[in-house]
């Protein structure tokens, strides 16, 4: 097993509920880059993309991706790292990329505060474009792609922990 397990996929998915479970029942440490990249900009992840625009918000994703240099951690990610090819890149080499792969349909069932959860959306963009341009990137970078839909969170969590035990 690499070292660290890194969750990518859609806001919404779960990737932060999972990850602090799974670091439980790995024996892992866990960080959210969404939390770390809050603490360096000092500001929540919406007033970043408010204040100071996508691209500047990309920016200060990437230095926060470039900066991580952690061990035995599950690492859940913010939905738009994948933008990223340095960052992707480093996460890679920390670790096993699991991406939780949630339908479009189960996933809006779920979104119900999307202006306020911080999520990296053009404007005049629809949620549906947003997934159907992030979906072929995360399949891109993914080590491992978990299917979610239907799945409990106990489900998940058994899922990724066998894959991540198997060499």
């Amino acid at each position: 097993m690499k070292e660290n397990v890194i969750l990518i996929g859609m806001p919404g998915a779960g990737k932060s509920t999972i990850g602090v479970l799974l670091a439980k029942q790995l024996g892992l440490d866990f960080i959210d880059t969404d939390l770390l990249l809050q603490r360096q900009v000092t500001m929540r992840l919406q007033q970043l993309i408010t204040l100071k625009g996508l691209d500047n918000f990309r920016r200060a994703e990437e230095q926060m991706l470039l900066s991580l240099s952690i061990e035995n951690t599950v690492i859940a990610t913010g939905g738009s790292v994948i933008y990223s090819e340095l960052g992707m890149a480093n996460l890679q080499k920390l670790g096993r990329l699991i991406y939780l792969h949630i339908s479009l349909t189960e996933l809006t069932q779920r979104i119900a505060d999307m202006g306020d959860r911080g999520i990296l959306i053009a404007a005049g963009q629809s949620f549906k474009d947003l997934y159907a341009e992030r979906t072929p990137l995360y399949t891109h970078y993914a080590d491992i792609e978990v299917e979610i839909d239907g799945l409990s969170v106990e489900d998940v969590l058994r899922t990724i922990e066998k894959l991540c035990t198997k060499s």
